[in-house]
C-alpha cells in the first residue's frame, strides 16, 4: 500500500539538498563514471597508453589534439586526487545553490577552458624567454577538472556576505600564491588563471570598498600569510617561477628577520596603528632593497664570495610579495591612524548634566536614563551622544544614541568610525528598533533580551489575567501593608539602613559581585530623578522596594518608568513584589504616565530556531546562569502583569568580533569580579547544570 500525497512524509533536508545541485552532482558522478571504466580509480591515468591522447596541455595543442581539453576535463590524474578532485565540487555546489544549474555550469565550463588555453598561452609566450620554469611546464600534460572548479570556488566566495567575501578572497589568493611558488605545477598555473578570470568577471574583490577593520584584517592576514611563505620556501624544496631551491639552502638570516618583523607588527597592524603600518612599509623598502643588491652581486660577484648565502631565486619569489604588499598598504593607508593617546580625543568633554539636560530636551528610551551612570564616556555626534564603555578591545555602546530621533542614523556612523579609527570593535548593547534600523550595511544583530512594557492607560485589574496582581493588592491591604512612591534621599536614616541591609543580603547570596552596566545599585537609586518603591509592613519593617528609572519624552514631560532594582526582605510579605510593581503601576498611571517597562532579563529572550546558532548558544548560557543570577525566572514572573514584548538588541559587525565583545561584556557586567570568583561561579553553574 502506497502512501497518498497528502499523508507522505516531506523530503528530508539532505534530499532538498542534493534536489537543488543536480549539475554538480552529475559531474561528480560522470567523473566517477569515467575513473571506472578508464580505470583511474585504482591506476594512475598518467601511466596508461592512451594518456597522450586525451591529456590537455601546450604539446597537445601544439600537435593539434584539439580535443584534449574536453576529454582531459573528466579524468584525473591519480586514484588518490579523486578524494580533493571530488571535495573541491563544494564550491560549485554552493555556487548552483545560490545561482541555480545554469551559471554554475557556465563558470565550470569557461573556468576549466580559460585556465587550460590561458595557461598554455602564457607558456608558450614564457618559453620564448630564458626562462627554465617556463620551458619545463611547456613540456607537461596536465588532466583534471581543477581548473573548472577552482574557478566555481572562486565565484562562490564572491557570493559570500560581507565581510567574509573579503577574507574569503584572501585565502583564495594565499592559496594561489603558495601553490605557484612552492609548488608550481601545470595545475597551478591553471588555477591561477581560472581565479583572474573569475576576479575580472564578477569583480566582488573591491578592497577600496571595505570597511577599515576590514582592511586591517587583511594586512594582518597577508603579513602573516608572508612570513608562512618564507618559512617554508627555506625549510622545503620549491621549483617555482623564479627558479629551484634547496632546504636550508636559501636566505635564512632575511627570513629570520622577516619573522620577527611579522612577529613585532602584525597585532599592530590588526589593531589600525600608526607605528605598525609605518614600519610595515619601511621594510618592505628594505626588503625591496636587499633584494636588488644580492641580485646584483649574483650577478657580478664572483661564484665563491656567495656560496654561503644560497640561491636568489627564494629572495626574488619573496620580494614580488612584500612589493604587492607595499602597494595594499599604501593603497589602504587611511585605515591605519590609531594612536593609542589619541583614542575619541578632540571633543569638548561630557559631563553627567550635559546628558541629564539632552534627555529631557529630546526624550529618549526606557533605557536612557542609564547613560547617567558612573563609568562611561561620551562620543559627541552631529546632534546627540553615544554613551559606552570600553572594554578589553571593545567600544560598547550602551542602549540607543541620545538625541532627536532624526540623529540616530548619524550617530550610529560616527560611533563605528570613530571606534574603527580608535582600533577597537564597535557594538551596541540593548538597543532598540531605531537604532537597529540604523545599522551599517551587513551588520549583525542578535535579540538578548524582550523588554517588557505595561501600558498605563486605562490600566484596570480586572478579569483572569490580572488575578495574581490583584490578590496581592488586596491582601497586602489585609495586611496592613502601606505603600510608598518616595526618593531615596528623601526617607529618614532608619529606612535607608534597611534598604541597604536587604540589598547586601541579595548581593552576598551570589557567588559574584553585585552586576553594574544595564543593572544598577543603590548609588544610582540616590538619583533625585530616580522613585523609589517601598512595601512597608506594619511593624516599620521595609519588606521590599523597587527603583524606577524616568523615561522622558520631549520638552522633559515623563511618558514612563522603567524598572531597575527589586529586592526583598527574607521571610517578609509574601507577594511583595506583585504588590509592588502593581501599586505603582497604578500611582504611575494616576500622575500621567504612559508606559511602564518592567526591563529586559538579560539573556532571558527564548531563541527561536531562525535566529541561528549564536541564539542558541546565549540560551544555553543563559541556562548555565539561571541558578546564580535568575534570568529566566524573572522573565518568567513579569508575565503576570501582561505586557506586550519589544525586542533588545545586540548589534555588531560580524562572528569574528564576537570573542571580544563577549569578554569586554563580562568585564563591564562584572568590574570588580576576580579570577576566583569567576571560578568558584563556574564550579555552581556546573553542579546545577
Amino acid at each position: 500500500m502506497t502512501a497518498s500525497p497528502a499523508t507522505a512524509s516531506p523530503p528530508s533536508r539532505a534530499a532538498r539538498v542534493l534536489h537543488r545541485i543536480p549539475a554538480t552532482l552529475a559531474l561528480a558522478l560522470l567523473l566517477i563514471a569515467v575513473g571506472a571504466i578508464g580505470q583511474g580509480l585504482w591506476v594512475p591515468t598518467r601511466e596508461q597508453p592512451w594518456f597522450d591522447a586525451i591529456a590537455y596541455g601546450l604539446p597537445a595543442l601544439e600537435q593539434g589534439r584539439w580535443w584534449t581539453p574536453f576529454t582531459g576535463t573528466f579524468f584525473v590524474a591519480h586514484p588518490l586526487v579523486y578524494i580533493p578532485t571530488l571535495l573541491s565540487f563544494a564550491g560549485m555546489a554552493y555556487l548552483e545553490w545560490r545561482r541555480g544549474s545554469r551559471v554554475a555550469l557556465l563558470y565550470f565550463a569557461f573556468g576549466q577552458l580559460f585556465a587550460v588555453f590561458a595557461a598554455s598561452a602564457f607558456l608558450m609566450l614564457g618559453s620564448l624567454l630564458p626562462w627554465p620554469w617556463a620551458d619545463a611546464l611547456a613540456l607537461q600534460l596536465d588532466v583534471g577538472p581543477s581548473g573548472g572548479s577552482m574557478a566555481c570556488i572562486a565565484a562562490a566566495v564572491g557570493l559570500l556576505p560581507a565581510p567574509w567575501r573579503q577574507r574569503g578572497w584572501v585565502i583564495v589568493f594565499a592559496y594561489a600564491a603558495i601553490s605557484m611558488f612552492l609548488l608550481s605545477d601545470l595545475a597551478d598555473v591553471e588555477h591561477a588563471f581560472a581565479i583572474l578570470l573569475v576576479l575580472f568577471v564578477d569583480r566582488s574583490f573591491r578592497i577600496q570598498r571595505t570597511t577599515v577593520r576590514e582592511q586591517r584584517l587583511l594586512a594582518f592576514a597577508i603579513i602573516v600569510s608572508l612570513g608562512v611563505i618564507q618559512i617554508l620556501t627555506l625549510v622545503l624544496p620549491t621549483d617555482g617561477p623564479f627558479g629551484p631551491t634547496e632546504p636550508l639552502a636559501g636566505p635564512w638570516l632575511d627570513v629570520a628577520i622577516d619573522t620577527v618583523v611579522i612577529l613585532l607588527v602584525g597585532g599592530g597592524l590588526r589593531g589600525g596603528r600608526r607605528w605598525a603600518w609605518v614600519l610595515s612599509v619601511i621594510w618592505s623598502g628594505v626588503n625591496l632593497a636587499v633584494a636588488a643588491v644580492i641580485i646584483a652581486l649574483f650577478i657580478a660577484a664572483p661564484r665563491e664570495m656567495h656560496d654561503g648565502y644560497g640561491d636568489p631565486d627564494a629572495t626574488l619569489a619573496t620580494t614580488v610579495l612584500w612589493a604587492a604588499f607595499c602597494v595594499y598598504l599604501i593603497a589602504t593607508r587611511r585605515a591605519f591612524r590609531v594612536r593609542r593617546r589619541k583614542r575619541f580625543a578632540g571633543q569638548a568633554p561630557v559631563t553627567a548634566d550635559d546628558v541629564r539636560d539632552l534627555i529631557r530636551a529630546e526624550g529618549g528610551g526606557n533605557l536612557s536614563w542609564m547613560a547617567t551612570w558612573d563609568g562611561l564616556r561620551y562620543l559627541r555626534t552631529e546632534g546627540g551622544l553615544v554613551p559606552f564603555q570600553e572594554r578589553l578591545g571593545a567600544a560598547i555602546a550602551l542602549a540607543d544614541p541620545l538625541g532627536a530621533p532624526e540623529t540616530i542614523p548619524g550617530s550610529v556612523r560616527d560611533f563605528v568610525r570613530a571606534s574603527e579609527n580608535a582600533g577597537l570593535a564597535p557594538c551596541f548593547f540593548s538597543c532598540g528598533a531605531a537604532t537597529h534600523d540604523a545599522a551599517p550595511a551587513g551588520w549583525r544583530s542578535l535579540i538578548i533580551a524582550d523588554d517588557t512594557i505595561v501600558d498605563l492607560e486605562g490600566l484596570a485589574f480586572t478579569g483572569k489575567a490580572w488575578s495574581s496582581v490583584r490578590q496581592a493588592l488586596n491582601r497586602g491591604e489585609r495586611d496592613g501593608m502601606s505603600f510608598r512612591l518616595t526618593r531615596l534621599g528623601d526617607e529618614p536614616w532608619g529606612v535607608r539602613q534597611q534598604i541597604r541591609a536587604i540589598s547586601e543580603s541579595w548581593v552576598g547570596d551570589k557567588g559574584l559581585p553585585e552586576m553594574r552596566f544595564t543593572l544598577g545599585t543603590l548609588q544610582e537609586a540616590e538619583d533625585p530623578e530616580v522613585r523609589l518603591a517601598l512595601a512597608i509592613a506594619p511593624n516599620g519593617d521595609v519588606d521590599g522596594f523597587l527603583s524606577w528609572l524616568p523615561v522622558f519624552g520631549p520638552e522633559g514631560a515623563i511618558r514612563g518608568w522603567t524598572l531597575d532594582l527589586m529586592r526583598r526582605r527574607e521571610g517578609g510579605f509574601g507577594p511583595v513584589m506583585e504588590y509592588l510593581i502593581g501599586a505603582s503601576a497604578r500611582d504611575f498611571a494616576a500622575e500621567g504616565a504612559s508606559i511602564l517597562s518592567l526591563s529586559g532579563a538579560p539573556l532571558a529572550h527564548e531563541a527561536t530556531r531562525d535566529e541561528g546558532a549564536i541564539a542558541g548558544l546565549l540560551s544555553s548560557l543563559s541556562e548555565a546562569l539561571e541558578p546564580v543570577y535568575g534570568f529566566r525566572s524573572l522573565h518568567r514572573f513579569k508575565t503576570k502583569f501582561n505586557p506586550r514584548y519589544e525586542p533588545i538588541y545586540l548589534l555588531y559587525r560580524d562572528e569574528g568580533d564576537l570573542p571580544v565583545i563577549a569578554a569586554g561584556l563580562t568585564r563591564a557586567f562584572l568590574p570588580d569580579a576576580t579570577l576566583r570568583q569567576f571560578a568558584a561561579a563556574g564550579i555552581d553553574m556546573v553542579r546545577h547544570g
